[in-house]
């Protein structure tokens, strides 16, 4: 794995699976802290991602150790975007834990740098996901979305993700609330 051109320097982000991750000791023994620092600092700015007050180096931790036995149990996908050999973007899905639910997995997260929006890190994060999702047999891929994350909703359109549900003012966050918003691709309508 080369997250760079030979001219030393990436323009679209490099995405790599836990396999290829774990295959780079330095890109591995960064990971936990560079995602910790991501997270951090986006909810700090007040991103949608669930926290409303950053997130712990040992919550993330917690996350991402869960996240990796899920996907070796082939729970979960876990995809990591570099450029220049910096983590800038990572994203997951986990698949539903009831047996009612199993063939269904549920986007959790999709991390961006803020200083890589933009650059089409997330469609490169969501596209591999998605791709992911198909290869493990899941027949719909849904997610979750605060109401005034237009960027994010876009990008979910975009790529074939419909509205299917939508909870007037149900996020909370100090004084303000939001729209929580229910979207899923759905694998069995696109043979």
């Amino acid at each position: 794995m080369n997250p760079t051109s030979s001219s030393g320097a990436t323009h679209s982000p490099t995405v790599l699976d836990i396999a290829e991750l774990t295959a780079d000791p330095d890109l591995e023994v960064r990971f936990t802290e560079s995602a910790h620092q991501i997270l951090a600092d986006l909810v700090d700015a007040g991103a949608a991602l669930g926290w409303v007050e950053p997130p712990s180096r040992t919550e993330v931790a917690k996350l991402l150790g869960h996240l990796v036995a899920a996907v070796q149990a082939g729970d979960a996908a876990l995809r990591v975007a570099y450029l220049d050999r910096r983590l800038v973007g990572f994203g997951y899905w986990l698949r539903y834990a009831r047996p009612t639910h199993r063939p269904h997995a549920d986007l959790e997260k999709i991390a961006v740098d803020a200083a890589f929006h933009g650059r089409g890190v997330g469609r490169a994060l969501t596209s591999a996901l998605i791709a992911d999702a198909r290869k493990a047999g899941i027949e719909v891929l849904t997610l979750d979305a605060r109401g005034d994350n237009a960027n994010a909703l876009h990008l979910y359109r975009s790529l074939g993700f419909t509205e299917y549900g939508r909870l007037p003012d149900f996020v909370a966050v100090g004084e303000h609330r939001y729209d929580k918003l229910f979207y899923m691709l759905d694998f069995r309508q696109r043979s």
